[in-house]
């Protein structure tokens, strides 16, 4: 693993667990969402080190409900629950990848998408969110576009996004590549 990302990665727990992160103070009424950005070619490293954050807060801090979020596996989710999984498939065959992504924008439209989430998950009762699965999803959905429609759903909850790619504190380049919409309103958990 690059060193850097390393010790990046064992800063979190501390910030985590500070009782400013976990009751959003000193945020000057911000919302509590945070991105912790990396190179996408450290993907592997950083799912592993997700996993061993979650054993360790069970373990430790059991008394923290710590909600991770997949993307992919809520996308699959909320397209089986309504039944647009096979239809997907046939039209993708079908009518290729374009045609797909056009017809699925209604349905994963974030008014539809985003309640979704913080329902199946009742992520309103957690006491801190994980985000994961960013780069898996795109360009099905967008980082900027949850992070904005989250906000009015979760408000001061502490969100942490693990995204592939770089944020500035003002934009969101996916996989250091893809330009996004200036998003300004999350923090970088760790610089």
């Amino acid at each position: 693993m690059d060193q850097r990302l390393h010790n990046r990665l064992n800063q979190i727990p501390d910030k985590i667990l500070s009782p400013e992160f976990l009751s959003g103070q000193g945020l000057g009424n911000e919302i509590g969402f945070w991105i912790f950005d990396y190179e996408p070619e450290h993907e592997l490293d950083v799912r592993a080190y997700i996993e061993f954050l979650e054993g360790m807060l069970a373990n430790k801090h059991s008394h923290l409900k710590v909600l991770n979020i997949n993307l992919l596996k809520s996308l699959v989710g909320y397209l089986s629950d309504r039944n647009f999984v096979d239809k997907a498939i046939q039209m993708q065959k079908k009518k290729g990848d374009e045609a797909l992504l056009k017809a699925l924008k209604g349905p994963l439209h974030m008014d539809k998408f985003a309640p979704y989430l913080t329902e199946k998950h009742s992520a309103t009762e957690q006491d801190i969110i994980f985000i994961t699965g960013v780069g898996s999803v795109w360009p099905l959905l967008r980082a900027h576009n949850l992070l904005n429609s989250l906000h009015s759903l979760l408000g001061h909850k502490p969100v942490v996004l693990f995204y592939p790619g770089q944020y500035n504190g003002q934009e969101l380049s996916l996989f250091g590549k893809i330009p996004s919409n200036n998003y300004y309103r999350a923090f970088r958990l760790i610089p």
